[in-house]
């Protein structure tokens, strides 16, 4: 690793504060999971479809929080082995716990960051990172960890979030938030949900650390909800600054907040319940 991609104290107070937020907000993801992994099963079906996942796979799921795509990979992959990562042991215990639940035992977790895997070189015939590249401190540094573990031949697949515009069933939320609180200041490049929305923005990532067919693709998906109620209670309970934001506010404030939140879900009732679409994209790329 370079001197230039060396952590710094910065980056290391970065991951001290997710720690802890993951840590914090893991009993509601795992309250949560059935919705949640609903919502985002397009995206994980996708992901494994561009590895081809072998019998006797020996696959890394990074960031793996409640253990998704892991887990099916696991399943995939009998006479295989799968290494879940997280930054937050209590993620790591939820997903041991599911996967205890469904019969899993071809797992492991490892408790460490994305952009500083604990594991050799060359150690994986695949990886995957579901959904949390665009909160690592580095882009450049994680996308290299996950090429420098995968064997030769091997494929890495991630996914992240596009655009504000294509993803309501996170902004209406925070929009509710911003009429009553002023958004944090944003850095350009800083880690955030929207960070790698751009297209090609990842791809080009992958293509610098030397990885080839390199691929890119959109998959819509829809938070489905019985109520607009119930969506404002899971966001209220893993969306942490949602969360944290609300316990600033009196109470008449986050009334409020609810209130336009819930009307902004209520746009998206067809038939008996809420589909509030959304729009993720996945990129793989062959080491």
């Amino acid at each position: 690793m370079s001197e230039s991609a060396m952590r710094t104290p910065h980056d290391q107070e970065t991951e001290n504060v997710q720690r802890a937020t993951w840590s914090r907000f893991a009993t509601g993801w795992e309250r949560w999971d059935d919705t949640v992994q609903q919502m985002l099963a397009p995206v994980t079906e996708a992901m494994i479809r561009s590895l081809g996942i072998r019998a006797d796979q020996h696959h890394l799921d990074v960031a793996a929080g409640t253990g998704q795509p892991g887990l099916t990979i696991a399943q995939l992959a009998p006479r295989g082995r799968v290494m879940l990562t997280d930054l937050a042991p209590e993620m790591l215990a939820a997903a041991r716990r599911i996967a205890d639940a469904a019969h899993i035992a071809n797992i492991e977790t490892r408790e460490c960051s994305v952009d500083q895997l604990p594991f050799p070189d060359a150690t994986f015939d695949s990886a995957t990172c579901r959904f949390a590249l665009m909160f690592v401190p580095s882009l450049a540094r994680a996308v290299a960890e996950l090429a420098r573990v995968v064997r030769p031949g091997g494929r890495i697949a991630v996914s992240v979030w596009a655009g504000p515009d294509d993803n309501p069933w996170a902004t209406i939320a925070s929009g509710a938030m911003a009429a009553e609180v002023a958004p944090p200041p944003s850095t350009e490049g800083a880690p955030g949900m929207f960070r790698c929305g751009g297209q090609g923005s990842v791809a080009a990532l992958f293509e610098a650390e030397g990885l080839c067919e390199v691929a890119e693709w959109d998959v819509p998906v829809a938070l489905v909800m019985d109520s607009a109620e119930e969506y404002w209670r899971l966001i209220t309970e893993v969306t942490a600054p949602v969360a944290v934001a609300l316990e600033q506010l009196d109470d008449p404030a986050r009334e409020r907040i609810a209130r336009q939140a819930i009307s902004g879900a209520n746009h998206h009732r067809r038939g008996g319940a809420l589909r509030i679409p959304g729009l993720s994209r996945c990129i793989v790329g062959t080491k």
